[in-house]
This record gives structure tokens, sequence and C-alpha cells, in this order.
């Protein structure tokens, strides 16, 4: 599992907003991701909005309209689960590619919590239900907060 030695993030995020933005495939582990993201808001103080898109891919947009209306920071949430075709391959580059120019861009946080699995099994491990190993929704949340409040230290 990729958690082992990952930090433990406390964060004080009083005063700042942040954009929770979460594809729809995969409903249960989409709501598991959410349900982390918005624990982790919750528990750091800041105020957030969830915004829904239709999947993985649409994220780097969106995340881009919220960087220019001067988000403190975002958290995009995605599931893409290894098939047949190269569509996995495309798919994981174009975001990932997509939300680092984001960041880069306009200095805006942005948490990734997009799976990137072989299988269903390996997305419900990460996706902070109760039997999950790992909560990818809250750290990608307490990532990009953690971030906004370095970048405001600066």
């Amino acid at each position: 599992m990729s958690g082992a030695g990952a930090p433990a993030v406390e964060v004080d995020a009083r005063g700042l907003t942040v954009e929770i933005v979460a594809s729809q495939w995969h409903t249960e582990v989409m709501d598991g991701l959410v349900a982390g993201a918005v624990r982790a808001a919750e528990k750091a103080g800041a105020r957030y909005r969830v915004t829904r898109v239709p999947g993985a891919f649409e994220l780097p947009v969106v995340a881009e309209s919220l960087a220019r209306s001067g988000a403190d920071a975002i958290a995009c949430l995605g599931v893409v689960i290894r098939g047949g075709t190269p569509h996995f391959e495309y798919v994981c580059d174009a975001v990932t590619r997509g939300l680092t120019d984001v960041a880069r861009e306009h200095m805006t946080p942005v948490g990734f919590g997009i799976l990137t699995t072989d299988d269903d099994a390996q997305a419900l491990d990460r996706a902070g239900l109760p039997d999950s190993k790992e909560d990818k929704g809250a750290e990608a949340v307490e990532a990009a907060l953690a971030t906004a409040l370095v970048l405001r230290a600066l």
C-alpha cells in the first residue's frame, strides 16, 4: 500500500476556503472520497464547497475556473481504473498534467485525490470508507490547505 510513511498533517485553516471538485464515476468510491474530504475540511476549520463533474477528465477545466476566481485551495477527487485499452494512460496523464498546470500557473494549491488503480478493490481500499485502509479524499484536502498556508507564509 502506498500510504506507508505518510505524514500526519494537522491544519488550522480557519479563514480559508477549499473547493472540493469530484467526479461522478464509481459512486461508492467517490462518495467515500467526498465524505473524507468534507471531514478534513471541517476538522481544519475551513469553509468548503463540493462541485461534481462527470469524470476525472473534466477536473482540470473546473479547477482552472476555480483558480481564476481566486480559490484559496482546491482538492480534486476522481477514480480511474485500468482496463484493457490505453484509455487509462491517456486519462491519467491528461488529468495529472492539467491539475499540475493549474497549480503552477495560478499559484493555487491543488490537492491530488485521483485514484489510479488496477482494480475496484484497490480503489475501495483508498476511499476512506469504514473498511478502507486509506482516506485519499481527506489527504487531498489536508495537502491543499497545508500548502495554501505555506504559500501565505512565504
